[in-house]
Parts: C-alpha cells; sequence; structure tokens
C-alpha cells in the first residue's frame, strides 16, 4: 500500500531539528519514531496518532478521529485521522505534538 508522500514531507517540515527522530517503512506505510516509539505515521492518507490510553477516548471525539483497527481489532492508545483532519497545519502540529508528548512519556528503547 502506497502512502501520502505530501504528508511524509509536511511532517518531516514539522520535525527539522527534533534530536531521535526518525522513519520507518511499517504496516505498507511510513511511521515516524522518537526514541524508538513510534508517535506518528501515514497509511494511505490516514494519518495514525499514538495518543496513549488516557487520551484515547478524546481523541476519538475529535473531528474526522477514528479507532484503529487495520488488523481488524481496535489499538487502543492509537487513532486514525483522515485528511480533512489534518488538512490545517494547525491541526496537523497538534496531532503531533500530542503524540510526541505520550511517548516522551516512555521509557527509553
Amino acid at each position: 500500500m502506497a502512502y501520502d508522500e505530501g504528508l511524509a514531507e509536511r511532517l518531516r517540515e514539522l520535525l527539522p531539528d527534533r534530536p531521535g527522530i526518525t522513519e520507518k517503512k511499517m504496516f505498507g506505510g511510513l511511521c515516524l519514531l522518537s526514541r524508538g516509539h513510534m508517535f506518528v505515521g501515514i497509511v494511505g492518507e490516514a494519518l495514525m496518532a499514538r495518543v496513549g490510553p488516557a487520551a484515547y477516548e478524546k481523541a476519538l471525539r475529535r473531528p474526522h478521529a477514528r479507532m484503529m483497527d487495520f488488523t481488524g481489532r481496535p489499538m487502543k492508545g492509537y487513532v486514525f485521522v483522515d485528511p480533512p483532519g489534518y488538512e490545517e497545519d494547525r491541526d496537523l502540529k497538534r496531532w503531533v505534538e500530542e503524540s510526541l508528548k505520550f511517548v516522551s512519556t516512555l521509557p527509553d528503547k
């Protein structure tokens, strides 16, 4: 499955000076990792955001967010965001920042 290269470039532009950020092709798409922890990714045109269990229900209530279930089972703590939900730069930045904030609470890998 191909992923949205335009979205990939927008994500890269948001994170140019962040140490420890890497990219990895996963899930048929692209994932960005911080200190080895996936925090956002792209599957097709959907943004995958790791918000953590505590923020999961709140994230699902945001416009254009839905449960991440590509394995057939919901993955709590992760959401898919459809393109209208990250179309504006401020919305994309908010998803990225919230996801980075969550993975910053996890131990180093």
